[in-house]
C-alpha cells in the first residue's frame, strides 16, 4: 500500500466529520422540531399528535403523516402577535448591532494600537466578564437599575436627579443589558482582523499625501470589513432569539419572538406553534448568513 493512500483515507474519513457533525445535531433535530411544527395541539403527552410509532404498522404510519399540516404557519402570518414580536426582534437586533458596532469598533481599534506587551492585558480585560454567570450578571443589572438601586441612589447624592427615575422594566435597560453582554462578540472578530493589518499600507497612504483620518476611511476600514461582518453576525443571530434579557430587564408590554417562543411552549403547552416559530426564526436568520457568505466569496474573488 503506498504512502499516499495510507494518509488519504484518515484525510477522507477527517473531512467527513463536519457533515456528519450537521447530520447528527442540525438536521435530525431539524426534522423533528419540522415534523412537531406540522402536528397539531392535543391534551396528551406529547402534546400534539399524530405521533409516529413504527410498531402500529405501515397504514397507520402513513395515515399519521398524511395529518401533517402548515397550519400552524398559516397562524403565524395571520396572527398579529407573532408577525409584532418578528419584527420587534428584528429591530432591537439591528439597532443593538449598530450600538455594538459604534461603540466595538473604537475600542477594537484602539486595542490593535496598543505596544504589543500590552495587547493581551487588553483582550482579558474584554473577555473577563465571561468567567462569570451570564444570569448574575444580568441579576446584577437588575440591583443597579430598581428602584432603590446603585444607580437611583448615586444620581441622588450627586444631585443629578430630586426623585428616583424608573431604569428597569424599559427599553433603555434591555438595550443596556444586550450591548454589555454582547460586547465582546463584537470586539473579538474586529481585533483580530485590525491586528494583522500591514501598517505598511497606511505609511504608503501617507506618502502619496493622505491624511490620518482620509488614510484610516480608505486603507483600514475596507481592510476591516470581514471583521465587521464578522462581528455584526455573532451578535444580530442570537441578539434576535434573546430571551433572558428582554424577559428580566425590559416590559412586558411588548414580547421578542424568543419570549413568545416560550410562552407557547411552556405557558400555553402549544409544542406545535412554538415548533413553527422556531422554524420561521430559523428560516429568517439563515438570509444575513446566505448574505455574509456571498460577500465573503466575492470578497475573496477580488483579491
Amino acid at each position: 500500500m503506498s504512502g499516499r493512500r495510507i494518509f488519504t483515507r484518515p484525510a477522507r474519513l477527517a473531512a467527513l466529520a463536519p457533515y456528519l457533525w450537521m447530520v447528527l445535531f442540525f438536521l435530525v433535530p431539524f426534522g423533528f422540531v419540522l415534523k412537531i411544527a406540522m402536528s397539531q395541539t392535543a391534551i396528551a403527552q406529547p402534546p400534539y399528535v399524530p405521533v409516529f410509532d413504527l410498531a402500529a404498522g405501515r397504514e397507520k404510519f402513513s395515515a399519521a403523516l398524511g395529518s401533517l399540516s402548515v397550519e400552524n404557519f398559516k397562524l403565524l402570518i395571520s396572527d398579529n402577535l407573532y408577525i409584532l414580536s418578528y419584527v420587534r426582534s428584528l429591530i432591537v437586533a439591528l439597532t443593538s448591532t449598530a450600538i455594538l458596532l459604534l461603540i466595538g469598533y473604537p475600542v477594537a481599534y484602539g486595542m490593535s494600537r496598543l505596544p504589543g506587551r500590552w495587547q493581551p492585558i487588553a483582550m482579558m480585560l474584554v473577555i473577563v466578564p465571561f468567567w462569570t454567570s451570564f444570569l448574575i450578571r444580568i441579576y446584577a443589572w437588575i440591583n443597579v437599575l430598581q428602584h432603590d438601586g446603585l444607580l437611583n441612589k448615586m444620581l441622588l447624592a450627586l444631585g443629578i436627579i430630586s426623585k428616583p427615575m424608573v431604569w428597569l422594566s424599559t427599553d433603555a435597560a434591555m438595550y443596556l443589558g444586550i450591548v454589555y453582554s454582547y460586547f465582546p462578540f463584537m470586539i473579538l472578530p474586529l481585533y483580530a482582523t485590525l491586528s494583522k493589518m500591514d501598517d505598511a499600507l497606511l505609511e504608503a497612504a501617507s506618502d502619496l499625501g493622505a491624511s490620518r483620518l482620509k488614510a484610516f476611511w480608505l486603507v483600514t476600514v475596507p481592510l476591516s470589513l470581514p471583521g465587521v461582518g464578522a462581528g455584526m453576525l455573532l451578535c444580530f443571530i442570537p441578539i434576535v432569539g434573546e430571551f433572558v434579557i428582554p424577559d428580566l430587564l425590559a416590559g412586558s408590554d411588548r414580547m421578542m419572538i424568543g419570549q413568545t417562543l416560550w410562552l407557547e411552549f411552556f405557558t400555553n403547552k402549544d409544542w406545535p406553534v412554538a415548533s413553527a416559530i422556531a422554524i420561521v426564526l430559523l428560516a429568517v436568520l439563515l438570509v444575513p448568513l446566505l448574505v455574509y457568505e456571498k460577500l465573503q466569496r466575492r470578497h475573496l474573488e477580488a483579491r
